[in-house]
């Protein structure tokens, strides 16, 4: 239903030239590494080469299948046929060469802003397949954290640990990891997305790690913070905070809710503690097909939240030189709430 979705917002001699992986998987459930998917408002056309064509034509089902021989030719033959005077394509996607070199072939005017606008408007609410997947996705990343858990020990190396999670959740069942593991301990750990290094877990340590897998194209995003040995009292109290401001965030979510509000629910409790200055991202994202997309939890954004929406929560506090933490769940956007989709626990855990 997706593409039939996506025609319903077209008028007569207009269509949709879809070109990023990502969109062109979201509609036709079909992943390549290139290919293009042409729609008019009745007509729907999935140009894929021959690396791809024979599996396309067993899967994809809800637009025709055709072999990709020249792009020029056919694009400019699709145009003629149903008389398109007007292309809709991904301003936000396409290099400014590709743009300029879809507008030499087509001859119509096009359009950059209108694709974008649709498509994340549809991939925005999940359906409830779509939450499966991603339900799916957690789930194995929540096995992993489990297994890392018994990993951990001073000595071991915060590559190791990324590399640890990454095998685990490859190896049961994700089709790839959401982004490049993040695990990082001590000093290091005040850095929100650094990178895992050769430097070995300490006694006394936090060690945050944030990560996920995908399945069927579809993301997971978790983030834990767990300490090894012991912890300092103001290691507790920045752990308390973070998960005061994160459960305050989700108990006031629910579709019409402002993403703006929500973001508030967090930031408010991690500043009355004193520590605002060391919350600098948003709360929270969108999470699909991407693992950033609409919705945006963060103090400037003017979006509200829908039912389907799932949004992660995520706030931190990270001191330079010293330590951060950050907890992360995502949340599925309801009529009367939200459904947390990560089971994981969050208490304080000291290994």
């Amino acid at each position: 239903m997706n593409i039939q979705n996506l025609q319903s917002s077209l008028s007569n001699n207009q269509a949709y030239l879809i070109i990023s992986a990502e969109n062109r998987r979201y509609l036709t459930g079909f992943p390549s590494s290139a290919g293009y998917l042409l729609t008019t408002q009745n007509e729907a056309f999935f140009l894929i080469d021959s690396r791809y064509f024979e599996a396309a034509k067993k899967a994809v089902n809800e637009c025709e299948v055709v072999l990709l021989t020249d792009f020029s030719k056919q694009l400019d033959g699709y145009i003629k046929i149903f008389g398109i005077k007007k292309l809709f394509l991904e301003g936000e996607s396409l290099s400014v060469a590709k743009a300029e070199s879809v507008k030499k072939i087509c001859g119509c005017e096009c359009d950059f802003e209108k694709a974008d606008k649709e498509i994340s408007a549809l991939r925005r609410t999940k359906t409830e397949d779509e939450k499966k997947k991603i339900l799916a996705a957690q789930s194995i990343a929540e096995k992993a954290f489990n297994h890392i858990l018994s990993f951990i020990k001073e000595g071991v190396t915060e590559r190791e640990i990324a590399l640890t999670l990454d095998f685990f959740m490859l190896r049961n069942g994700a089709e790839d990891i959401s982004f490049q593991t993040i695990a990082v301990s001590g000093k290091n750990s005040s850095m929100p997305h650094g990178v895992p290094s050769d430097k070995k877990i300490e006694k006394g340590d936090f060690i945050t790690m944030d990560f996920g897998a995908v399945v069927d194209g579809y993301h997971s995003d978790m983030t834990r913070t767990v300490a090894v040995g012991e912890v300092s009292s103001k290691q507790a109290e920045v752990y308390e905070t973070v998960l005061s401001a994160q459960k305050g965030c989700l108990e006031i979510l629910g579709a019409g809710v402002s993403c703006k509000a929500a973001d508030a629910a967090a930031r408010d409790v991690i500043k009355a503690a004193g520590f605002g200055e060391f919350f600098g991202h948003g709360t929270g994202h969108g999470v699909g097909i991407e693992i950033h997309e609409a919705p945006t939890l963060n103090p400037r954004s003017g979006e509200t939240l829908g039912i389907g929406d799932v949004v992660t929560v995520e706030p931190g506090v990270y001191l330079p030189g010293e330590f951060g933490v950050r907890i992360e769940d995502m949340a599925f956007i309801t009529e009367n709430g939200y459904e947390n989709l990560t089971k994981s626990p969050k208490n304080l855990i000291i290994l």
